[in-house]
């Protein structure tokens, strides 16, 4: 019995419908295609600049790896090429920072009111930092927990060492602008209540007990790396606060050029280890691959 038109309608109904749905399943198939090769693409080039911060972190630790700490220089600067990438890199001595864990209090509230805080707000927030880092030594009794309890924050002061210092954000009485602009000043891997005065930037050098504006200058247009002991007969009162060595911890920002353009940036903190199997340690790493950090 031949087809009817109704029954011919309805095939061609089911075929288009058919079509339909293979246009669909190729249409998510091919996004999914896309989206594997964007993903592809994006985890090649992390594996890539994680492979080139690496081999800048390398030849970093090669520089300082020098078998006396007195010969090991504090701040460098080199380039290279890797593949069809430029790699740029800078490095300088952690005791060019004043430590969150170590440092005293007039050193702190030095680097606040070099920032910008007035005289007794940067007095009380070094003492906060000190509380912070400090364990209550009294029994059964903790001011520096009551103050956070009576200014209604639902957290508590670690009273242990700094364990990052974006906890500087955290502490009592400390304005968040006050905050970000303090982090390039601050760490907690110089190991020393000392800085380097040789290295230190100028609000660094600024924040030192009984450091003046004349004295500062001078400071900054004689010192040299080279020649640490040079500026000693300068510094006066402040000389008790002063290191003329490095530490054995340096920070590397890196900056990686890819040929497309693209440039990601690491700042990454090493530990020179002394013998033993590995030359250096990584202590902190961030990078604004993902974006801004």
């Amino acid at each position: 019995m031949p087809p009817t038109r109704d029954s011919n309608g309805f095939i061609i109904v089911a075929v288009l419908w058919i079509l339909a749905a293979l246009a669909t399943l190729v249409g998510v198939y091919a996004t999914y295609v896309a989206n594997t090769a964007i993903a592809a693409r994006v985890n090649n080039d992390r594996v890539q600049v994680e492979a080139l911060v690496y081999a800048g972190l390398e030849l970093t630790a090669f520089r300082l790896a020098a078998p006396d700490e007195k010969s090991r220089p504090t701040s460098g600067a080199f380039r290279f090429q890797l593949g069809r990438s430029q790699v740029g890199v800078a490095f300088r001595t952690e005791a060019a920072r004043i430590d969150l864990n170590l440092a005293p209090k007039p050193m702190l509230s030095g680097l606040f009111a070099t920032l910008g805080a007035k005289k007794d707000d940067a007095d009380f927030i070094a003492e906060r930092i000190i509380g912070w880092r400090k364990k209550s030594e009294l029994t059964g009794q903790n001011e520096e927990a009551d103050r956070y309890r009576t200014a209604r924050l639902d957290y508590a002061p670690r009273q242990a060492p700094f364990q990052n210092v974006a906890e500087l954000k955290l502490v009592l009485g400390m304005p968040p602008a006050l905050a970000e602009r303090a982090l390039p000043f601050v760490t907690i891997f110089n190991g020393k209540p000392e800085i380097d005065v040789n290295e230190a930037a100028p609000e660094v050098v600024a924040s030192l007990p009984f450091m003046t504006a004349d004295i500062a200058a001078a400071i900054l247009q004689q010192r040299d790396p080279r020649n640490p002991k040079a500026v000693i007969p300068l510094l006066g009162q402040s000389r008790t606060s002063v290191s003329s060595e490095g530490a054995n911890a340096a920070r590397a920002i890196i900056q990686v050029a890819f040929e497309t353009g693209r440039l990601v940036q690491a700042d990454v903190v090493i530990l020179i280890m002394d013998g033993g199997a590995e030359p250096y340690r990584i202590l902190s790493w961030r990078d604004d691959f993902d974006g801004p950090v």
